[in-house]
């Protein structure tokens, strides 16, 4: 199979048309914001221009508001630009008003404690899942993915999960975004999606066995908040040689599903 071609994430040029109240250059500076995909990343206006979609001098307006409002940081002598202190204090908010973290995590460090796999809370960025609480594990080799990290929607097992609880009309939308944004390795990816969203309404949880990283395995349970609030989901994963597909389905996953329904009981 060819590599996939690099496709721009959805931006704002994407909206519904004829939406009087959605502010246009406002959701453009946010996809600025947006296509640093890396800790430090630098970006020049023209890769910015190339994730988003947007034209170079859209980009070169929006990125010198970002930086005039201290959001983005400039180098002169490599002319490109980086997320700034300022983006990270919003992150620290929203994950402060996420009470949900502190209710969960107790039990998210018991199942670690137990499989000494980290276990850990993410939500959907888009065509991404981004950690919102991790709790380490004692196993010595285990993944070092932290608060904050992105992983691959499509191919993991959080991914899945999240993908699996969303309703029917809901869930082709997103399987149509995933579509135009894997691009041509879609036909690959595709029955992975397909067997997990199975799998998660005949046992309440999905797997990736090697599908987001050769060598990892994984296991998640959705989690839909009854406030309405974006759907999340657990996951515990790890080496393949030591988080095993027996052990996934003989131990953890079971103790995943009652980590989720011990936190829905206290939940609002």
């Amino acid at each position: 199979m060819r590599p996939r071609s690099p496709r721009p994430t959805p931006t704002a040029d994407t909206a519904p048309p004829r939406d009087r109240d959605f502010v246009t250059a406002l959701a453009r500076g946010l996809d600025i914001l947006r296509a640093f995909r890396r800790e430090g990343e630098a970006l020049g206006n023209g890769e910015l221009a190339a994730r988003t979609g947007l034209s170079k001098s859209t980009v070169s307006r929006l990125t010198y508001t970002l930086h005039r409002l201290d959001y983005l940081s400039y180098h002169a002598d490599t002319a490109r630009y980086r997320l700034a202190p300022p983006v990270l204090s919003l992150g620290y908010s929203c994950l402060a008003g996420l009470k949900l973290r502190d209710l969960a995590r107790p039990f998210m460090q018991a199942l670690a404690d137990h499989s000494g796999m980290p276990v850990a809370m993410a939500g959907r960025d888009r065509m991404s899942m981004v950690y919102l609480e991790r709790c380490k594990g004692t196993d010595a080799v285990t993944l070092s993915i932290e608060v904050g990290a992105h992983i691959r929607l499509a191919t993991s097992a959080l991914g899945r999960a999240c993908i699996a609880a969303h309703p029917p009309g809901e869930r082709a939308r997103l399987l149509d975004e995933l579509r135009l944004h894997e691009g041509e390795a879609w036909p690959a990816i595709r029955p992975g999606i397909e067997a997990a969203i199975g799998e998660c309404a005949a046992r309440g949880y999905c797997t990736s066995y090697g599908d987001w990283k050769p060598g990892v395995n994984a296991v998640a349970v959705p989690f839909v908040p009854r406030d309405g609030t974006p759907i999340l989901a657990f996951n515990c994963g790890g080496p393949a040689q030591t988080l095993t597909k027996a052990r996934i389905e003989a131990d953890i996953a079971p103790r995943l599903l009652d980590l989720v329904r011990r936190v829905a009981a206290v939940s609002p």
